[in-house]
């Protein structure tokens, strides 16, 4: 089975994540002090997000790598649970996928 077309969107993901700095630390705001409380609790809010999409940006990354390793192994389009084939149309929504939608459904009951 070829998986150019899915090897080629994960190729274009972790481009997409790696221009964009998705996983370069954080730079310390000097001015992160100042303000009121409410000023305070905003600025720690902003981080708190920036905080979270780095993390998702390193997990998706991570199972980027994991994708492009299982097309070269030829385990590609397997579910790492059940060991049937994932279907296509998920793997066109989510081409690092690991699980079928049904073992994702079994996970998140």
């Amino acid at each position: 089975m070829d998986f150019s077309t899915y090897k080629d969107a994960l190729l274009h993901k972790r481009a997409e994540i790696l221009a964009t700095g998705g996983v370069k630390p954080l730079q310390p705001d000097n001015n992160s002090r100042q303000g009121d409380l409410a000023d305070q609790a905003s600025g720690n809010n902003e981080v708190h997000i920036q905080l979270r999409l780095k993390q998702t940006d390193a997990k998706i990354l991570q199972a980027i790598e994991e994708a492009l390793w299982r097309i070269e192994k030829g385990t590609y389009g397997m579910c790492r649970d059940c060991g049937e084939p994932i279907a296509a149309p998920r793997l066109n929504a989510i081409p690092w996928t690991r699980v079928c939608i049904a073992c994702k459904e079994k996970q998140n009951a």
